[in-house]
């Protein structure tokens, strides 16, 4: 009974001492911006941080804000369809999720949105274009949009995520539109973190479990294309990692541990799924771009003809920059592949 008393007495210290605040619970920012952490690092912890993500319903940005509210941050997360933003709520405890109605062409919506935050993290994109946003609109207007509302609001921090084979020079619009959009954002914020990952993959993704349906799309080229793919909850750690180092300004890239072809990729699912490689023909090239250009009259999304010239372009072979984020060596695509792929073993 004594023991009892005594374990009681030493847990009330143990919660009373966590609630005490310490010289390095605050953090003055370089906007003079003061930063006060309360309580055990943690999902009801408080971090004193208010973020902004921009591009949060998207496959990347579900992990962030996860990361981001099991550290004690109060998350802004915009949203187009009130659907994809339910998920958020049970991320973070009560009253750190904060959800808002945004659209990447009205700027009274997007300086609401991050009037309050001292980062904001863009990871708006477009993987093939419609009718109502093409590759420049979001790429290039919307990230110098989100930019320049962002300096002239105050904001701290500024991450703006490109993809690793962003290039002026490139056949694909996509990655041209890439490397335009983050010229446009160091022009208006010029102490903007640029992050290039690599092709992502993990759950929902569209590498692994598209190839697992769609093998013949990934044929092009003889499956000869070679991909660094990095697994998404190492880039979304690195993201979330921003937050406790120093600001870099710059890029940053975030390319897969190893460099594989489609092929290999193909062979992968190939042996998880217990499923015999498809007998499918190669396309050829002008073949793939008049078939994806028909299919764009279709309602639902189909492969588009960036997308066919994507499949035919190397990743860069660039060293990573991992150590920057405080991350070590990312995790091979080979030791979760079978976490994703399982599902579509035959019975």
């Amino acid at each position: 009974m004594i023991a009892s008393k005594v374990n009681i007495l030493r847990i009330q210290r143990a919660l009373k001492a966590s609630g005490n605040r310490a010289y390095h619970d605050l953090v003055t920012l370089p906007g003079q911006k003061p930063i006060v952490s309360q309580g055990i690092p943690g999902y009801s912890a408080v971090s004193g941080h208010v973020v902004t993500v921009f591009g949060c319903t998207g496959f990347l940005g579900r992990y962030l804000v996860s990361k981001l509210a099991k550290l004690g941050t109060q998350v802004i997360v915009p949203y187009r369809d009130e659907d994809e933003a339910r998920i958020f709520k049970p991320m973070g405890d009560l009253g750190q999720i904060v959800r808002m109605e945004w659209d990447v062409r009205n700027e009274n919506q997007i300086a609401e949105c991050l009037k309050h935050s001292d980062t904001v993290y863009n990871l708006t994109g477009r993987d093939y274009e419609t009718k109502n946003f093409d590759f420049k609109s979001v790429h290039v207007d919307g990230a110098e949009r989100i930019a320049k509302i962002a300096a002239e609001s105050g904001v701290s921090r500024l991450v703006h995520v490109s993809h690793l084979n962003a290039s002026a020079k490139s056949e694909s619009k996509f990655y041209q539109t890439k490397a335009e959009g983050e010229e446009r954002v160091k022009a208006a914020f010029p102490t903007a973190t640029i992050i290039r990952p690599g092709t992502l993959f993990g759950y929902e993704d569209k590498l692994l479990t598209n190839m697992a349906v769609w093998p013949i799309w990934w044929k092009l080229n003889h499956g000869e294309t070679k991909i660094r793919p990095v697994h998404v909850f190492d880039v979304a750690q690195a993201l979330a990692n921003l937050m406790s180092i120093p600001q870099i300004s710059g890029t940053v890239n975030l390319p897969g541990p190893s460099t594989l072809t489609y092929d290999y990729l193909l062979e992968l699912v190939s042996s998880i799924t217990l499923r015999p490689p498809t007998r499918a023909p190669v396309l050829p090239k002008a073949v793939a771009l008049a078939l994806a250009r028909a299919a764009q009259s279709v309602w639902w999304p189909a492969l588009s003809p960036d997308e066919v010239v994507r499949r035919y372009i190397d990743d860069v072979d660039v060293p990573g920059d991992w150590a920057a984020v405080g991350m070590g060596e990312p995790s091979e695509i080979e030791d979760h592949a079978i976490t994703y792929l399982r599902r579509y073993r035959s019975a």
